[in-house]
């Protein structure tokens, strides 16, 4: 597990004010991490990533077993941050029957005639289960934000901080009613540097294996940094909260940024109440009859 005196550095404390600035993209504020080289950097952070797969597959079972909770995990990022190999690294390990993976693009029409969280809502994850969120919610309070011609056709009114204000409490209301009815909520900001970004770009460029991952509206996007940076900020201030947490994750490198994530997760339901079902009695004699029933089989 990674050490608890670095989970500060990527828990948002409810009701801190951050600056997105004060967060390092890369790993420069871990000394032990500083000090390896990019191969020894890489072996090391799969050792601890098999080890944090297997805490989650372990942990897994025992969610789905105990069928009192439920985890929502939402990914929110630029463009080539990393959300979608962070979730296929990440939860390689778990039991597809009990993990979904929602990602969520332009909202349809009918979409777009309902409430921003109604899309969402029917995608939440039952109890048992594990339920991935690839970009969410916030895409009304970060994209919508930046771009205010693509909100929903609202009844008129001020499009002005109270309105963004109201919407964050939308949000932390959803989620305070997800959290009150047993849904373990993890919401990870992959945080890319701007410079590290251009490097992904230019490598899907680059590499003809990689072309079709390039998006010119990706491009686009990126002449808004400063703006997509100011929406996060403000989301992130405004919805880090005790049953919601934010977490701001590095992510110059991958395997490391995998690691942390990884390990968030597992050490999150690790420490749930989580057990396997008491067998009653009755169920106790069910079994002793089935078993005589096959003994006794020619």
């Amino acid at each position: 597990m990674i050490k608890h005196r670095y989970m500060k550095l990527f828990g948002v404390k409810p009701g801190k004010k951050i600056q997105l600035k004060d967060y390092d993209s890369g790993w420069n504020q871990i000394e032990e991490l500083k000090k390896l080289d990019k191969n020894n950097l890489k072996e090391r952070a799969n050792v601890i990533l098999e080890q944090n797969l297997h805490d989650l597959t372990q942990v897994q079972q025992l969610l789905y077993a105990d069928d009192r909770y439920s985890v929502l995990i939402v990914f929110q990022a630029m463009d080539a941050a990393g959300k979608d190999g962070t979730i296929k690294h990440v939860m390689r390990g778990v039991n597809p029957q009990g993990c979904q993976v929602f990602s969520f693009k332009r909202p349809s029409v009918e979409e777009l005639d309902h409430n921003f969280l109604w899309r969402f809502m029917k995608s939440l994850p039952e109890r048992g289960r594990i339920g991935i969120f690839n970009r969410s919610y916030y895409e009304d309070v970060l994209v919508v934000k930046v771009h205010p011609e693509l909100l929903q056709n609202l009844p008129d009114g001020k499009r002005d901080k109270s309105f963004w204000a109201a919407r964050y409490e939308d949000i932390n209301a959803f989620e305070h009613h997800l959290e009150r009815n047993g849904t373990v909520i993890l919401k990870f900001f992959l945080n890319v540097s701007k410079e590290e970004q251009k490097k992904r770009f230019m490598e899907r460029l680059d590499r003809p294996e990689k072309n079709w991952k390039f998006s010119a509206p990706d491009l686009a996007e990126r002449e808004h940094w400063d703006d997509y940076m100011d929406a996060y900020e403000d989301a992130v201030n405004a919805t880090s909260t005790e049953w919601a947490p934010w977490h701001i994750i590095p992510a110059d490198n991958k395997w490391v940024m995998r690691v942390v994530v990884a390990d968030i997760i597992a050490s999150t339901l690790s420490n749930l109440d989580l057990r396997f079902p008491e067998v009653t009695e009755e169920r106790l004699k069910m079994l002793d009859e089935a078993r005589k029933k096959l003994e006794e089989e020619k």
